[in-house]
């Protein structure tokens, strides 16, 4: 697990732009969830999602990196982008060919110079970590640095000053958000039961927590971009293994219902990841009488996707 500590520090340092984000009790998909169900929204940042906290966390203790190589589904290096040019360092973020246009676009307006490489999110990071290694940049990846999910476990942090919560659904993709969220709920609200949700069509971060040891799949064909994860991170597999107490999946029908649901009931606009947990607690069905968590993470929807999913 993660230092609560250290997640306190991060919550002290981060950028106030990336904190303190909209925290409420939503009736109706309480009713839909069948117990108190809360909402953390984290699409209510500079970069529409939580990725900020993280990044501008590491960023806080790493001040001598000037030249950093990552590689995104699009928020992440959004964020390295945003915060990164902000402090006047250089960021390079590789992206899939098939990668969101809306975030690539994003990324470049935030200072990032953007490499499309491979055909799907690790194809471009083995891309990234062959740039960062014959530049002699530094490689930041996503779910191997323990600053990013400090700051992601902040979100919890946030949360649990009000509540104290019976279930916690929260997505997996390279395993930061859920180690970082997950190790804060274990301290501070220790019979909580935290349970990870993975695309069914990207299940290697839900088999590789099963079988505590890395599963590599053939594809990774989620609309869930943000965890379209192929090739799991082993650095995150430990942390995953201490806070988890189940990881279900789900499938892409349930995601785009509980994207609508979100935008019609609450106005918030989530994309596909964004609305995971909540599909996770929808499909899992009633988990009692106690509170639910459910962070909505990310709302970064190009125009022609958001009129299919949402009209």
């Amino acid at each position: 697990m993660f230092v609560p500590d250290r997640i306190r520090a991060a919550h002290e340092a981060i950028d106030p732009e990336y904190r303190d984000t909209p925290f409420f009790r939503s009736e109706v998909l309480g009713r839909r969830v069948g117990a108190r169900t809360w909402v953390k929204d984290e699409t209510a940042t500079p970069i529409g999602s939580f990725k900020g906290r993280g990044v501008s966390w590491w960023m806080h203790e790493n001040p001598g990196v000037e030249r950093i190589v990552c590689a995104s589904a699009g928020n992440f290096g959004q964020a390295v982008a945003r915060i990164g040019s902000a402090q006047r360092r250089n960021v390079t973020v590789f992206a899939s060919r098939n990668a969101n246009p809306a975030k690539i676009d994003a990324m470049r307006r935030f200072g990032a110079t953007v490499v499309l490489e491979g055909d799907d999110f690790d194809a471009a990071k083995e891309a990234a970590r062959a740039e960062a290694a014959r530049t002699g940049a530094f490689f930041l990846e996503d779910g191997r640095e323990p600053e990013i999910a400090e700051g992601a476990g902040t979100i919890a942090l946030e949360c649990t000053e009000y509540v104290e919560f019976e279930t916690v659904y929260v997505p997996i993709g390279n395993g930061s958000l859920a180690g970082g969220i997950g190790s804060w709920v274990r301290h501070a609200c220790p019979a909580a039961r935290i349970v990870g949700v993975v695309a069914a069509a990207a299940p290697a971060m839900e088999r590789s927590w099963r079988s505590r040891a890395i599963i590599v799949t053939p594809t990774a064909d989620t609309i869930a971009d943000g965890i379209a994860v192929r090739v799991p991170v082993p650095e995150s597999l430990g942390p995953l293994g201490e806070v988890l107490d189940d990881c279900v999946l789900v499938g892409e029908s349930a995601i785009v219902e509980a994207m609508r649901l979100l935008w019609t009931e609450e106005e918030l606009l989530s994309e596909p990841a964004g609305a995971v947990a909540l599909a996770g607690a929808l499909t899992s069905g009633p988990s009692g009488p106690g509170d639910v968590l459910i962070p909505v993470c990310g709302r970064n929807l190009d125009e022609r996707r958001r009129a299919e999913w949402l009209g």
